[in-house]
């Protein structure tokens, strides 16, 4: 008799679980495990093909930090997804800036009752950010803090490197905003804060447009000042420090030529093109 194959129907509801996430534990899985057990529930693994799993217009919901967030909403930007988040990261930069409660039960309401809207995404030379594209020192020092969070100690010695030999470029902005100058680090942003939480702005990606922080490491002083920031604390609204000018579509090119970070990756070097884009998947927020 031959092997038999079964046709699995594809879930119109799928919870995405990341036992790594910083806030994660067995009380918190079997709690978020609970809440959605009528959904198809899977570990987060980088190498599954979601479409192969959900239904076209399929409720996808994350119970993970900004990594596992940021790799979902990656793949289904073009998609008609509503997606959830349960944030349960270190940082969670992505979450707060979009006012998703940090607390597991009140995350799970918003899930449950809240309203799927669209979000603005950053694209930096075509690839997505959520948080911050960066140019520079700015952007080589969160990849450095990351791949310390991880304990990626090559990649992390690496960055570090980046960080300490890092010296000043010149700059031309056309677009939305034009000018030109010297600086060590250009930080575009989409959230208030992002890498190890340090603030940058009053930036949410529920507006339509992504902003230009003059002053975010500008060297390697204000970074620490960043650093800083976070571990005290920041009241709402004192993240905005600094000048800011929005934008929708912009072009950046230096000399000599710097590396381009999007989020915590490296994706190139100068010139850069960025632009604030409208997602088609939706993230359900608090009404």
């Amino acid at each position: 008799m031959g092997a038999v194959r079964l046709q699995t129907a594809r879930a119109t509801s799928l919870l995405i679980v990341s036992p790594r996430a910083g806030s994660m534990n067995p009380a918190v899985e079997a709690k978020v495990r609970k809440a959605f057990d009528g959904s198809l529930i899977v570990e987060f693994d980088p190498k599954m093909d979601l479409e192969k799993l959900i239904t076209p217009t399929a409720t996808v919901v994350v119970a993970g930090g900004d990594g596992t967030i940021g790799w979902v909403v990656r793949r289904l930007v073009e998609s008609k997804h509503p997606v959830g988040i349960i944030p349960l990261g270190t940082f969670n930069n992505f979450a707060k800036s979009l006012h998703v409660p940090t607390t597991v039960d009140a995350a799970i309401r918003v899930v449950k009752h809240g309203k799927p809207r669209p979000i603005t995404l950053g694209r930096v030379n075509g690839a997505i950010f959520l948080e911050a594209t960066a140019i520079g020192l700015f952007g080589a020092t969160i990849a450095a803090g990351d791949a310390a969070k991880d304990l990626v100690f090559g990649e992390f010695a690496d960055a570090a490197r980046r960080v300490i030999t890092a010296r000043p470029f010149t700059y031309v902005l056309t677009g939305d905003i034009t000018g030109d100058g010297s600086a060590m680090s250009l930080v575009f942003t989409n959230t208030k804060s992002i890498g190890s939480q340090m603030p940058v702005s009053n930036k949410t990606p529920e507006d339509p447009f992504l902003e230009l922080s003059v002053h975010a490491g500008s060297n390697r002083t204000d970074i620490v000042k960043r650093v800083l920031a976070r571990a005290v604390l920041l009241k709402e609204g004192e993240q905005g420090a600094g000048q800011f000018f929005r934008f929708r579509q912009l072009h950046v090119t230096t000399k000599p030529k710097a590396r381009i970070y999007a989020d915590n990756d490296r994706v190139g070097v100068t010139p850069a093109s960025i632009t604030a884009d409208l997602s088609a998947l939706k993230v359900i927020l608090p009404r």
